[in-house]
């Protein structure tokens, strides 16, 4: 088979990806620096029958993306900063309702406006904790140009597998940035649609979860009813304040991505057989923490590097495995706290020789800083 090969820039090809695993709906408001998002969009998705919507705000966003989505359309949105946390409650109920959505958000640098065209990695506790509540997300973070491509589709494919909102979350640099990479021909990458009920629609519940964790999705307007709110629900989506069944359903959101780990999961794994030193990175940080491995690898010294692509759920077993067998971890990202940091410190122990190499300045960490960081 040919592949095209074509040069692309991140923020596009996330929205090609998107129309290639099957979105069409997009609902979004245009913000530094995924707006190429929201233009690709525009045009592209007309093109193939979809439907593009710009909306006055971010929290109309993310409400008309859970619409369509439980209407039977694949959905998505794309922001940054400060529209990600407006969309805060309505992916709390997302994840309430179970329902299938990308939303993509561009990493910039903050606290709020902050530098709004800078990149920055700031944003990894709110991809996980931003709702309150007690729940399970996805969070994905691509590297490449070709990555983002790639996870822009798995993203689309887990949140239709397992009914949960998908957080894809490049760094700007990764974003804005322009590679060639080969564009898989139509068909050649699979594509998953969400479990739809077969039984009788009068037997149909909503939240009853099969064998894999999951319960199947009926579409509003279909021949099924279903309800779906922000409250404590039981089975059939109606209200039930019941202490069992309220620890039956939150146990669910956990429940069906424990169950399915190892599928969520993701790394890539760098010279690190005999690495003595392992560094860890994500997004823009993992290139210059592969090129500073190279480094040292020229001068003798034995490093690797472990890229996190999902950082939600945390690599626990994949940190564990290898930075325990490293004298020296080195953690890298653009973020004042080492918010990765303070995962792999939780996983490997306080007496393991962990070094934070940090940028919170808007600028991209430099193989050099790392270097030094080393000594």
């Amino acid at each position: 088979m040919v592949q095209k090969v074509r040069l692309m820039q991140g923020n596009q090809a996330m929205s090609e990806a998107a129309i290639y695993a099957g979105a069409r709906f997009y609902a979004g408001y245009p913000i530094t620096p995924s707006s190429e998002i929201a233009e690709e969009c525009s045009r592209v998705m007309l093109q193939v029958g979809g439907v593009y919507m710009q909306m006055e705000d971010e929290i109309a966003s993310i409400a008309a993306v859970i619409g369509a989505s439980l209407a039977g359309a694949k959905a998505f949105t794309a922001t940054s900063g400060p529209g990600f946390s407006l969309m805060q409650e309505n992916l709390g109920l997302a994840v309430m309702g179970e329902v299938p959505c990308v939303v993509i958000t561009v990493q910039r640098s903050g606290p709020s406006t902050g530098l709004a065209t800078k990149p920055a990695q700031g944003d990894v506790m709110q991809l996980r904790w931003g709702r309150h509540g007690d729940q399970s997300v996805i969070a994905l973070c691509p590297a490449t140009v070709a990555e983002c491509f790639s996870l822009t589709i798995k993203a689309f494919n887990l949140a239709e597998k397992f009914r949960v909102p998908v957080i894809l979350a490049p760094d700007e640099i990764v974003a804005h940035m322009r590679e060639t990479f080969c564009v898989p021909e139509p068909g050649a990458v699979e594509v998953l649609d969400r479990k739809s009920p077969s039984g009788p629609p009068k037997a149909y519940l909503p939240f009853a979860a099969d064998k894999d964790g999951v319960a199947p999705l009926a579409a509003y307007g279909s021949d099924y009813v279903l309800h779906v709110s922000s409250s404590m629900h039981g089975l059939d989506g109606c209200s039930n304040n019941e202490p069992d069944n309220a620890a039956r359903i939150v146990a669910q959101l956990h429940r069906k991505i424990e169950l399915h780990r190892d599928e969520i999961v993701m790394t890539k794994e760098f010279d690190v057989e005999d690495a003595e030193i392992l560094l860890i990175g994500y997004g823009a940080t993992a290139r210059a923490s592969r090129e500073a491995a190279r480094e040292l690898r020229k001068r003798g010294i034995k490093a690797g590097v472990l890229q996190l692509v999902t950082l939600w759920p945390f690599a626990d077993r994949e940190v564990g495995k290898l930075g325990s067998r490293a004298k020296t971890v080195v953690v890298t990202e653009m973020n004042y706290s080492g918010q990765v940091a303070g995962e792999v410190q939780r996983v490997l122990g306080s007496g393991a020789d962990i070094r934070r190499v940090n940028s919170f300045n808007g600028q991209i960490i430099t193989p050099k800083a790392i270097l030094e960081a080393i000594g």
